[in-house]
């Protein structure tokens, strides 16, 4: 979840690496820091690092601070406080050798242990700090091979970048279980945990997988795996420009990414759609008619967000194709020892493509003989490297830590498999041209939406003030209440419940009172009479009613009246006000919006 960086070249390396950690920081934020092999006559490993944001450690960087190979780091802390001491890099004890890290060494407590019997000083509490000793220790000859002894005695996951005073014309990398991405240059090489730090640089980048290593140096790169034997890893262009990571006049990146959805929706939708026989092309997927129709279950993978998209898909897929469907948190089902059936398509989910709960289950089920689909963001992740097929989002990068823009589109790729699913067994054709038409109107009506934002604005301000909310929705209802329940409580921290609405009466209901709003997802279906009595029974007992609903709601103090679509798509749309309620609240409250405290982007620990 942490942020890695790093340069080789002719170039001023201080500003290139704090221009990197800012296009990082949502994936880390509480310390930050910068180790570069110095110039001049005395040479060696100069290392500033600080507490707290990117901006805090360019304010303490020492005047004479210049190199043209160097790492940096922008931390999550898991193992120790945030303090400047357990900020990475960190460096072994004659201070020539600086590791920065992604990831959790499971026997780092074991290692320190037999690291202090052998006279090493820990200075920090991180786990990151015994493979500095461990890489300095080494007898081995070069860099590569001091790394690859270290990894060795490692158990867990890493991604890691290695510079060594006596090494000053090469940076060695690593990767098991956390990205490591090489930007190409000119004459110069870049290494970033995530594109995001490299698009501004260059386009070629090539991605390692698990069990690989590269050195870098400025003029040319080489690939190997963690035991020595060479690798032919070739780049790929990148299709996201530098501008994708800009604000782009808006205030927050949350606010920008609320407001690219048409468009990303549209992306989505764009050259899938097949008219002549109503239904998709989803070339992706490597999944052909007959292994198709011989499914007789899915069960979709995900957490967080991508776990309430997954909900929302496996309510899409058993109403569509008509094929037993449900989502379960990735975190739960790697620990339970599930039953592996091969006749479930099993769906991973995830806006990196790196999360690490999702991608541990994912290889799990590789393990066990499942077929497995990846649905992600990110071209060339580690989900959609290790899964039998899939379907990229096209939802554009990402960069506030909240998903909003990303879970809509993971939802609208949910209706297009479906779909497709559908119409290859029992789903009409005429029903096949509904949902095409149903999805078509989609980016307009989310661009109507969006124009009603003043009145949402002004609705957060009214409920900025609760201390708790409920959020209620039944059926196809429940999974946009458990998501926008989500929402709110990671960007403004006010606590938040979500319930289906059926589940009021059998508890819930004694938490009703006027200081505890319920937000109401009350869509024009065939149970709509029954959502009308829920909020009977909040009125009953002087609760305040926010509704979203397709037409005002007369019971409801407020309503958010938002465009009808297919039964089935209703549920794209009625989110998307709950994310500016989400946003607009956290305004209210002075919140930082775009890095929430305690969180962070691509969760690649456990």
């Amino acid at each position: 979840m942490c942020g890695i960086v790093g340069y080789i070249g002719k170039r001023d390396v201080a500003p290139l690496l704090l221009e990197g950690l800012q296009r990082l920081e949502y994936r880390g934020y509480d310390s930050a820091g910068i180790a570069l092999h110095a110039s001049g006559k005395t040479g060696g490993l100069k290392a500033a690092k600080a507490k707290g944001r990117v901006r805090e450690l360019e304010s303490r960087l020492p005047k004479r601070f210049n190199g043209t190979t160097g790492i940096a780091h922008t931390r999550w802390a898991t193992h120790g406080a945030p303090n400047d001491v357990n900020a990475h890099p960190h460096l072994d004890a004659e201070e020539k050798v600086a590791v920065v890290h992604n990831g959790i060494i499971d026997n780092a407590a074991d290692l320190r242990t037999r690291l202090t019997a052998e006279g090493f000083v820990f200075v920090s509490d991180t786990d990151t700090e015994v493979l500095a000793h461990l890489i300095g220790r080494s007898q081995a000859g070069t860099l590569e091979e001091k790394v690859r002894e270290a990894l060795r005695h490692i158990e867990g996951t890493y991604g890691i970048a290695v510079l060594h005073a006596d090494f000053p014309d090469r940076i060695v990398v690593a990767r098991n279980g956390s990205p490591v991405v090489l930007g190409i240059g000119e004459k110069e090489m870049f290494v970033s945990s995530d594109v995001a730090a490299l698009v501004s640089h260059t386009r070629q980048v090539v991605t390692l997988d698990d069990g690989e290593m590269a050195t870098l140096k400025a003029d040319e790169y080489r690939t190997y795996t963690t035991e020595g034997s060479a690798t032919s890893a070739q780049p790929t262009t990148v299709e996201w420009e530098a501008e994708s990571y800009d604000m782009g006049g808006h205030d927050t990146y949350m606010h920008k990414e609320i407001h690219e959805q048409a468009d990303a929706v549209d992306r989505a939708l764009r050259g899938r759609i097949d008219d002549r026989f109503s239904t998709v092309h989803l070339g992706g997927l490597n999944l052909d008619a007959r292994d198709a129709r011989a499914v007789r279950r899915v069960k979709i993978l995900g957490c967080g967000t991508s776990y309430h998209a997954g909900q929302i898909g496996a309510q899409m897929i058993e109403e569509l194709a008509r094929i037993p469907s449900d989502a379960e948190p990735a975190s739960e089902f790697r620990y339970r020892n599930p039953v592996v059936d091969p006749d479930t398509l099993y769906i991973a989910v995830s806006q990196s493509g790196e999360t690490y709960d999702v991608l541990a289950a994912v290889q799990e089920l590789k393990r066990k003989g499942a077929r497995v689909l990846g649905l992600v963001n990110v071209v060339g992740s580690a989900i959609a490297r290790e899964t039998d097929g899939g379907i990229y989002v096209h939802a554009g990068p990402e960069v506030c830590v909240v998903s909003t823009k990303c879970f809509t589109n993971m939802v609208v790729s949910f209706g297009l498999l479906a779909l497709h699913l559908g119409r290859i067994r029992d789903l009409s054709v005429a029903d096949g041209k509904r949902i095409i038409e149903g999805l078509r109107k989609l980016p307009a009506q989310i661009s109507e939406i969006l124009a009603n934002e003043e009145q949402i604005e002004k609705l957060a301000a009214e409920y900025a003030d609760a201390k708790s909310m409920m959020f209620i929705g039944r059926v196809r209802g429940y999974p946009v209440a458990r998501e926008a329940s989500l929402k709110l409580k990671e960007v403004s921290y006010i606590h938040a419940e979500a319930y289906p609405a059926s589940e009021l009466k059998h508890g819930p209901l004694a938490l009703i009172e006027p200081a505890m709003p319920t937000v109401a997802i009350v869509p024009d279906d065939d149970l709509l009479e029954k959502n009308r009595a829920a909020l009977e029974e909040i009125k009953a007992r002087s609760g305040r009613i926010l509704a979203v609903a397709h037409r005002e709601q007369e019971k409801a103090d407020h309503t958010i009246v938002v465009p009808k679509n297919e039964d089935e798509l209703d549920p794209i749309l009625m989110g998307i006000p709950l994310q500016l309620l989400a946003y607009y609240t956290a305004k209210a409250m002075g919140r930082d919006i775009d890095k929430p405290r305690n969180l962070a982007k691509s969760v690649t620990v456990e």
